[in-house]
């Protein structure tokens, strides 16, 4: 035995003698003089007359005192331990709470409060914390005795819990990037940044000043000359509209316009084919943006031929004031912009920018995580999927509001309740499958984890372009997508009219559970299992509720609801024990024309099932419509990709789902679409969304 192994039992030993006393009633040590007599002895009462000899009462401890002169033995010491005032929420005993709900609610909160977690840096596919999170789910998976669900990438033999792919369009990496103005050569991230739509390219020429680069804006507005070329030039340009005297905007009462869209700027300048841009935030704006950018936060839309780079206020003020004839400052030559009384500025041609930029766009790395639950007898060839995505936002620089960037996720209820969830099941299903309680035929489970949902679901449809199980040998997949925020007992499940009898099939179980369900037949939604249901799988998508925290920096784990995420899990075990055992596989059928489930909040719906799958060239693709919406309404149709909204870009559901919010039931707005190759406007009178 080492010395350090027999510390080690030492200490133990110590700890348990320890807590033995501890339980133990106060004794007087025999032969102790100062422990031998007692109180009631007469010999050792004193006399009525010594009273400089009394000993006083001991007082109580009050707040804030410190008691000197004590001698504590950390193995004994215990003080009595006071009961928690019950009117003061501050003083819940958190102990005695969990330990009332159950240890299925410690155990899933356990999970909650880790996944979600900085140390997982918000989870976003590609980071660190998204692999440790991959770690962390393969370890509990393994604890509870599952079965690897995929074959070794090395050796097809050697089985694994991971799935690895590729994500497509993953962030720019910045191979080289320098910038030389007036001979001196500026600090990358102080002096200047390389934005995220940037391209390549190494170029020394004159520059020219194009204001706000709007192309048509309010009242004929326009930031160009009617013949501007920008062959050969270098392009200096403000960010955002035209501002008041106060740095406000002069086109909108909240912050900033349509008109101060990056894309449609990036694109004005494109088309004049210049050698490379320079943006720069105008001065005293008092709604825009202080500091640089970085290049994960400014990736406007597609990348671009050319370099664009953005230099901080002072860099741009010095190389203004250097190049401009009447030597005027940036704030003069905003106030001009501000005012449309200039259009491009020609710069003295012998004062040159050097710009060197290299960049790529490297896939990101990602993995699914899946265990396997074996099944017996004639139904074990068939399987049931179980599912929750571990991915989030990260930092928030996708699927996050824009004023949120640059700021850390948790993502507690999104999805670390879903995975903590998962966890929590895999033991108990790996314990039913095989006990005397569970029937001789019984379906395999496949518990899976996935990842880069927030992404557009590309966990999931990598899963269903690569199953390691035939489509129709999966008798449904059961999708918990936050179900970490139970109230009143009542939660949704969606995807109940996806097979033949769903509704009967399932009732047993919401019976048992003492839950109120609210039943969505629609397939589709924004979460995994509208890539199963794509597939022609039964799904049933479980989902507890919207609330402000969702995709916020304050979706933390304090804010969830353990006990009712409990009762969530008991009811999703019987869901997964009926699937399995149900003798008759159940029927898929499609759902396309009732919609499906969202969860953005809005007063209005549009009624896409958008493809989720990031485009290089932007844009957000639809993939299917649902009958009697206002998209339905307006003839889009299905390959129809949304380029523009009322002149915004459109790239993805976030943005998507940032205009609706903004949106009444009435209101009318313009699409931009690509159809059969070709752009055309398509006018769209919104409608109410679903209660």
């Amino acid at each position: 035995m080492s010395t350090d192994v027999k510390f080690l039992a030492i200490l133990c030993l110590a700890c348990s003698a320890a807590a033995f006393a501890i339980d133990q009633p106060p004794t007087t040590a025999p032969n102790d003089p100062q422990t031998e007599t007692t109180p009631n002895d007469p010999q050792t009462e004193p006399a009525p007359n010594e009273t400089e000899t009394t000993t006083a009462p001991p007082k109580s401890p009050r707040a804030g005192e410190l008691i000197e002169g004590k001698e504590v033995n950390p193995y004994v010491y215990s003080p009595e331990e006071i009961p928690v005032d019950p009117n003061n929420p501050a003083e819940t005993n958190l102990r005695e709470a969990l330990t009332a709900m159950g240890p299925v609610a410690i155990e899933w909160y356990q999970h909650v409060q880790t996944l979600s977690n900085p140390f997982f840096e918000g989870r976003d596919p590609g980071s660190r914390g998204n692999d440790l999170a991959a770690e962390y789910v393969e370890f509990f998976m393994k604890q509870a005795g599952l079965e690897p669900a995929f074959d070794g990438v090395q050796d097809p033999k050697v089985k694994s819990y991971r799935q690895p792919f590729e994500l497509q369009g993953g962030a720019p990496v910045v191979e080289t990037a320098v910038v030389s103005m007036n001979g001196n050569s500026l600090k990358r991230g102080d002096q200047f940044e390389v934005l995220g739509s940037s391209g390549s390219g190494n170029v020394t020429a004159p520059i020219v000043f194009a204001g706000y680069a709007i192309e048509n804006g309010q009242d004929d507005y326009t930031s160009f000359g009617e013949n501007d070329d920008f062959t050969g030039k270098i392009v200096i340009f403000l960010r955002y509209e035209p501002l008041d005297e106060n740095g406000r905007s002069l086109w909108s009462d909240r912050r900033f316009s349509g008109y101060a869209g990056m894309r449609p700027k990036l694109d004005a300048l494109a088309q004049r084919k210049p050698a490379a841009l320079i943006m720069v935030n105008p001065p005293e704006c008092k709604s825009g943006a202080r500091g640089l950018e970085n290049t994960q936060s400014s990736v406007f839309g597609s990348s671009y031929e050319f370099p664009i780079v953005q230099l901080t206020q002072e860099q741009a003020e010095a190389l203004l004031k250097s190049a401009d004839i009447s030597g005027r400052s940036l704030m003069d030559l905003r106030r001009l912009a501000d005012d449309a009384k200039i259009k491009t500025i020609a710069l003295k041609p012998d004062v040159t920018v050097s710009i060197n930029v290299s960049i790529s766009e490297k896939g990101l790395p990602a993995q699914n995580v899946g265990g396997i639950i074996p099944g017996k007898g004639s139904l074990a060839s068939e399987w049931v999927i179980l599912g929750a995505h571990y991915d989030h936002v990260g930092m928030g620089y996708f699927g996050a509001q824009p004023n949120n960037r640059g700021k850390l996720h948790p993502g507690a209820d999104d999805n670390a309740s879903g995975t903590a969830a998962m966890l929590c099941l895999t033991k108990k299903l790996k314990d039913y499958m095989g006990s005397n309680e569970s029937p001789e035929n019984c379906r395999s489970l496949l518990l899976m984890a996935f990842t880069a949902e927030e992404m557009g679901l590309d966990g999931s449809r990598e899963y269903v372009k690569h199953p390691t199980i035939p489509a129709d040998k999966i008798a449904a997949m059961v999708n918990m997508d936050m179900v970490g925020r139970l109230s009143g007992d009542r939660l949704a499940i969606s995807g109940t009219g996806t097979a033949k009898d769903f509704p009967d099939l399932i009732r047993p179980a919401v019976v048992a559970s003492g839950l109120t369900i609210d039943a969505d037949s629609g397939g589709r939604g924004p979460s995994d299992h509208a890539s199963f249901y794509a597939a022609g799988i039964p799904v049933l998508f479980l989902f507890t509720r919207t609330h402000p925290e969702y995709h916020t920096p304050q979706d933390q784990a304090f804010t969830v609801n353990p006990y009712g995420a409990s009762k969530v899990i008991v009811l999703t075990e019987g869901l997964i024990q009926i699937l399995a055992t149900t003798p008759i596989k159940p029927v898929f059928q499609s759902t396309d024309s009732t919609g499906g489930s969202s969860r953005g909040y809005a007063k209005v719906r549009l009624g896409i099932q958008p493809d989720m799958t990031k485009r290089k060239t932007g844009g957000l693709a639809i993939e299917g419509i649902s009958e009697g919406t206002s998209a339905a309404d307006a003839g889009l149709k299905k390959g129809d990709v949304i380029l523009k909204w009322d002149d915004e870009p459109m790239n993805d559901m976030s943005e998507l789902m940032s205009q609706l919010r903004e949106k009444n039931p009435g209101d009318i707005v313009t699409l931009r679409i690509q159809r059969d190759g070709s752009e055309q406007d398509v006018i769209v009178t919104l409608k109410a969304g679903e209660k």
